[in-house]
């Protein structure tokens, strides 16, 4: 079973108070990039694998997807994103995602944002999503932690002898988990190198569409300060993928 840190109370309270928790997409920096990665919304069944406080579920139905089922193995997400989403036509579930087997050829797109690197089984994960589009195919759009943050447990800058602010990382090669301390103590994620994602995502007919190692615009950093070392190295990653139709895909 995935860890579920968020329904530790000292972890919600503090994840509850970030921009992207307080103001859903416009508080993440990186969802105008996120957004030209998906596909035309209106008329698709949509399944969001992580969906959190239900932000994503909101705007698939705001523009116009005909079907939305969010899932998410925090019971204080999901309750924050049921009240949050009113009586729009969004379904949530709780279920955990390393063994979650959703309804299969049931959806168009798959959506998951930072979701998979709480996740030990990747393949797993691509196999699920197949499983969800079916043989007709369909759509994968992923953000994650970038594997050169991910790699070091405790991401970290140094100064080089010069005063220049320099990224430290290290065991790249070394993929599995690693525990860090965000927020609270003892949050276990997992790294992969980004040829295991692409190539793992491949095995399974997912094939890369688009892929940006996001850094921060100088206008971005401009109208926000604070995203100064997203020009530094990549903190995320972003996928998007394709299943082609299939007649032998159950």
């Amino acid at each position: 079973m995935a860890q579920n840190i968020y329904d530790d109370a000292a972890f919600f309270e503090g994840y509850s108070q970030i921009s992207r928790s307080r103001l859903g997409l416009a508080g993440a920096p990186e969802w105008r990039d996120v957004e030209a990665m998906l596909p035309p919304l209106a008329g698709l069944s949509v399944l969001d694998l992580g969906c959190g406080f239900g932000a994503f579920p909101r705007y698939a139905v705001e523009h116009g997807a005909a079907r939305v089922h969010g899932v998410d193995l925090s019971a204080n997400m999901l309750a924050t994103a049921r009240e949050r989403s009113g009586d729009m036509p969004i379904t949530y579930e709780q279920a955990d995602l390393e063994s979650y087997e959703p309804e299969a050829a049931a959806f168009d797109l798959v959506y998951s944002a930072l979701a998979i690197h709480y996740l030990a089984d990747f393949d797993r994960f691509c196999a699920m999503v197949t499983r969800a589009l079916g043989p007709k195919g369909g759509d994968l759009v992923i953000t994650t932690e970038h594997p050169v943050w991910a790699a070091r447990a405790e991401p970290d800058f140094r100064s080089d002898p010069d005063g220049t602010r320099v990224f430290a990382f290290y065991d790249y090669a070394v993929e599995g988990p690693r525990q860090s301390n965000w927020i609270t103590e003892g949050i276990v994620k997992y790294h992969r190198k980004l040829s295991t994602l692409i190539m793992t995502m491949h095995r399974h007919g997912l094939m890369l569409q688009a892929i940006d190692e996001w850094t921060a615009t100088d206008e971005r950093i401009a109208a926000n300060p604070a995203l100064v070392d997203e020009k530094t190295r990549p903190q995320l990653l972003l996928l998007a993928a394709h299943l082609a139709p299939s007649t032998h895909r159950t």
